[in-house]
């Protein structure tokens, strides 16, 4: 290990294997340590069943009813992925109007706008000018837009419309939902990227125990392992790593649940998502349900899992998600755990220690991309960019 690398990355979260991958394939000499066992740090799929038992500190085994325990890989923190980054159209023909409108936009062409200047114009006032009620506002920004709170609405409305085009687009790719999921749990999503570091030349070590990074000058210069020292010149790490550089900004409450029924009103599907506007519980942040199921490979046949998470407003975090835990009743078995949410202090351009943000209450990796590009940005200076990622790849081994 006494070797000098251009980056070492330390946790197996998606954000670190994601960052690893990138740089292994833009020729970057990586390691990339766990102190755990296994992958996903944060975001690790559990399996068996029993573990998640243990995990929680829940007396005894799960019930024969439940299944066999290999049956069951259960995320502790599930997030959809948007197949490509609507809904059924409403009858309202407003509403139509208005996704016309979005599908045609085009910020680069003017002859798009009719009237509204995507810089200036907010989008309270685009959806006057379509004339659209509160209950189709708060599912736009809340449900399409996959805004957290209402504060874009006073905000240029370029950004907003732009997400509205991307669930739109993703919807299209696939016909019933703009979500894609992983058979198996989204532990299976670090492993790729792994596998893809390490088709180009990136190492791997997992359970192996972080004794100190070195910081020389104000700069990281290396990691210090079982009495060896693995020099590097960049470092990409959780918040776990370096408890002193991070600082807790909220809190996040999750609750995973164990049913043996498909939520109602959802036409018994097989997964979906639900978000509940914060305006219409008297919150400031929307509550999220994210409902997986034996389809996925994740349950026992017959079985669905439904995740429950918000961030925290008060002393008593449960009583904030009574409203999505009536959604989901009768509930078999609830797991529940409140967790920081922590962001690094700084932007790590001096010390060359980039630290990723610890994973937000909502369930789609939407704000998990924004952090991996915002990270690259800070590592090498420019924007990260997917399509020259994927033609280094394919220049190896042609198109997919």
């Amino acid at each position: 290990m006494n070797e000098e690398y251009d980056v070492i990355v330390l946790g197996t979260g998606l954000t670190e294997c994601i960052l690893s991958g990138i740089m292994s394939v833009n020729g970057k000499k990586v390691l990339h340590m766990d102190r755990n066992p296994y992958y996903g740090g944060e975001s690790a799929s559990i399996t068996p069943l029993e573990d998640l038992y243990k995990r929680f500190k829940i007396p005894g085994s799960p019930p024969e009813s439940m299944g066999r325990g290999r049956d069951w890989n259960v995320d502790l923190i599930p997030k959809f992925l948007m197949a490509n980054g609507l809904m059924g159209l409403f009858e309202k023909r407003r509403f139509r109007k208005f996704l016309v409108y979005v599908a045609n936009f085009d910020e680069k062409d003017p002859r798009t706008f009719e009237g509204i200047d995507p810089m200036k114009t907010t989008m309270r006032e685009v959806y006057k000018k379509f004339d659209l009620g509160q209950d189709v506002i708060d599912f736009t920004g809340h449900a399409l837009a996959l805004y957290r709170t209402d504060d874009y609405l006073d905000q240029p409305c370029c950004e907003t419309i732009n997400r509205i085009k991307l669930y739109s687009e993703s919807l299209a790719r696939y016909g019933k939902s703009p979500y894609l999921y992983p058979l198996y749990g989204l532990g299976e999503l670090p492993q790729g990227f792994a596998r893809l570091s390490a088709i180009y030349g990136g190492t791997y070590m997992l359970n192996k125990p972080i004794e100190e990074i070195i910081v020389q000058n104000g700069k990281v210069i290396g990691v210090k392992s079982e009495g060896e020292i693995a020099r590097c010149k960049q470092l990409i790490c959780d918040p776990s790593y370096v408890k002193d550089r991070v600082e807790k900004v909220g809190q996040v409450i999750r609750v995973i649940c164990i049913l043996s029924h498909p939520i109602k009103n959802t036409n018994d599907a097989n997964s979906c998502q639900i978000i509940i506007p914060q305006n219409q519980v008297n919150r400031k942040s929307d509550i999220y349900v994210c409902m997986i199921s034996s389809a996925h490979n994740v349950a026992a046949q017959g079985k669905y899992i439904a995740i429950v998470s918000t961030t925290v407003e008060t002393k008593e975090p449960e009583k904030e998600i009574r409203p999505a835990l009536e959604l989901l009743e009768p509930i078999e078995q609830k797991f529940i755990s409140i967790s920081d949410l922590l962001v690094p202090k700084d932007l790590g351009t001096e010390s060359q220690i980039f630290i990723s943000r610890t994973y937000d209450a909502t369930t789609h990796f939407e704000t998990t991309c924004d952090d991996i590009k915002n990270i690259y940005k800070r590592m090498t200076g420019s924007e990260f960019d997917f399509e020259e990622m994927k033609r280094k790849k394919n220049d190896i081994y042609g198109e997919d």
